[in-house]
């Protein structure tokens, strides 16, 4: 019987792999996307560029792998995305709390547009109200009316939390949300 235990305690084998997830970022050019997927996989902020094409990174956590497929942001590349949304288990979607109306009803058309596209529309979405640290930086229940999130998302699962550079610990917590949204099998559409 002690033979058993300490074999138990000290002989056992590789930790069963974490599972990965296939998942496509987008947003508005200077939302945040680059910056904040750079931070989760512990690269130094110097040297950041906007993405003009995409760009993949395997984002490390502890219970899973995120592979997330970040795409560029401009005008003349967001009419491409949905060539890349194939595969993708769910959706990052960053936009800049702080941002002019204009571009905050840009970002609400492409997120509709994403909610409503036959290959994302049943997928979890986790919605980033980057740039809270800024002072013209709208709360989160302001961008969920603005987003018209209600009536668009019923059923759907989504998660919109705020987020800064400067709190990584609360960007983390909200994509441990979206993970365990992505390991529900059965799942409940819920609302957060």
């Amino acid at each position: 019987m002690d033979y058993l235990c300490f074999r138990a305690l000290c002989c056992k084998g590789p930790p069963p792999p974490r599972p990965e997830y296939d998942l496509v970022c987008i947003g508005l050019t200077g939302s945040g996307k680059t910056s904040l997927l750079s931070q989760l996989c512990s690269e130094t902020p110097e040297n950041i560029v906007s993405t003009t094409g995409f760009s993949i990174k395997a984002v490390p956590f502890q219970n899973a792998i995120l592979n997330v497929k970040e795409l560029g942001g401009a005008d003349n590349i967001r009419k491409y995305w949905s060539r890349y949304y194939q595969g993708s288990q769910g959706v990052i979607f960053v936009l800049d709390s702080a941002s002019s109306e204009d571009d905050l009803e840009t970002a609400r058309n492409e997120l509709h547009s994403a909610l409503q596209h036959p290959q994302l529309c049943t997928l979890p979405f986790l919605i980033l109200a980057n740039h809270q640290d800024k002072p013209a930086a709208r709360s989160v229940q302001e961008i969920k009316k603005y987003l018209e999130l209600e009536p668009l998302a019923r059923g759907k699962r989504w998660i919109l939390k705020p987020c800064s550079l400067d709190d990584m610990e609360a960007v983390k917590d909200s994509f441990s949300l979206l993970i365990n949204l992505l390991e529900e099998k059965d799942f409940e559409p819920s609302r957060m």
